[in-house]
């Protein structure tokens, strides 16, 4: 019988296979390790560790599909699926399964990234196993995910697995914010939904009033009463919680005494801000966090035939955006100040009344950004020396 092909041979000895990979490995990635640290030095410089660099520098992929109750994963070495397999979704089954698996098969936390889609709160515990063993860790928006594979029939959480492991794309590796931060983060997701309660009930209190009979109304509103009492009580502690944390953190106290300097930013807009930024370390850029909330117009064109008016994309964080809103109507309508001169003048000069109080939400973004930066209260009679 003759021997085997040694492509062959390579394909059928899974422990020569490994072997041989990690020397390959080794020896094409020296040529990088001064690169990536370079990278690596560069990026602790900041609060929230953020790398930037190609995913094929990593041998392992681990593409995973987090759900309420499960973990559907693909393992890529190369092009090739290694592995596939689904899990619980709790903190202890994704770090033993992590551990068993470096363990088994003998890889490094170095030679392994785990990429998933940002779900929320059901990310919540892969983050903290990834951060337990120490595995890198990119979180994806699911959005360009989905939109990167194509035309495509059908959907399950094993396709979603493998679609994840090979989306391609510049890696950016997530590291969970501090305490304070996501205390702060729960708080506010939390308070933002007794809110939306409140005004509904109240909302039900003055709509309907001339529209039912007396007696049901006021047996109605008694209930309704009971409700908001409880709400408002509720609110209370959250914002004395939100305000004890603020207090014991110097940085996010600095913070938004600087926000609330500014005419138009709240204590609930500043703290919303702070965030949503992670303290301002995610954004360092007025233009690009005006984008996520829904600010920045852009251009709708194309050929001779679509030559549409620029508008904001719905592709925003609305919750900001509404902040926002409420802030620029105060500092341009219902208040004295350089923004409400603005307001008058641009639409004195025929411009849309939205459209100009969008640049003023504009505004306040960029005058929040700016006291921070510059670590100041903001001067409603400032004059620039170079003037």
């Amino acid at each position: 019988m003759k021997d085997k092909p040694e492509s062959l041979r390579f394909y059928l000895d899974p422990s020569r296979a490994i072997l041989e990979m990690n020397a390959l490995y080794k020896n094409l990635t020296t040529t990088c390790v001064s690169k990536v640290r370079r990278i690596h030095l560069k990026s602790f410089s900041f609060h929230r560790v953020i790398m930037k660099y190609d995913k094929s520098m990593k041998k392992i992929i681990m593409g995973m599909d987090v759900s309420k109750q499960s973990v559907d994963m693909c393992v890529l070495w190369g092009d090739d699926i290694f592995l596939e397999r689904q899990i619980s979704s709790t903190i202890s089954c994704i770090e033993s399964f992590l551990q068993g698996f470096l363990k088994k098969h003998s890889f490094s936390v170095s030679d392994v990234l785990v990429c998933a889609e940002y779900t929320g709160k059901y990310t919540y515990p892969l983050c903290l196993a990834c951060e337990r063993v120490g595995v890198d860790l990119w979180l994806e928006n699911p959005y360009a995910i989905k939109h990167s594979g194509g035309l495509e029939r059908g959907k399950n959480d094993r396709q979603d697995a493998r679609k994840i492991a090979r989306y391609e794309d510049k890696v950016c590796l997530f590291v969970l914010p501090e305490q304070a931060i996501n205390s702060l983060r729960e708080l506010v997701s939390e308070q933002e939904l007794y809110i939306v309660d409140k005004k509904k009930y109240q909302g039900q209190l003055t709509d309907e009033k001339g529209f039912m009979n007396p007696q049901d109304y006021r047996q109605k509103s008694a209930r309704l009463n009971i409700l908001l009492k409880d709400l408002k009580e509720v609110i209370r502690q959250i914002e004395g919680k939100i305000q004890k944390i603020i207090e014991g953190d110097e940085t996010l106290s600095r913070q938004l005494k600087l926000l609330c300097s500014i005419d138009g930013v709240g204590e609930r807009t500043a703290v919303k801000v702070i965030v949503e930024t992670n303290a301002f370390r995610d954004f360092t850029d007025a233009r690009k966090f005006c984008c996520h909330a829904g600010v920045a117009p852009f251009s709708y064109t194309s050929g001779s035939s679509i030559r549409s008016r620029n508008r904001v994309s719905h592709r925003a964080d609305k919750s900001i955006k509404a902040l926002l809103h409420m802030g620029a109507l105060t500092a341009a309508t219902r208040s004295k100040g350089e923004l409400h001169e603005y307001y008058l003048k641009k639409v004195s000069e025929g411009k849309n009344k939205m459209s100009v109080l969008n640049a003023v939400r504009a505004k306040l973004v960029h005058r929040m950004f700016a006291v921070i930066r510059n670590n100041k209260f903001y001067e409603k009679d400032y004059l620039n020396a170079l003037a």
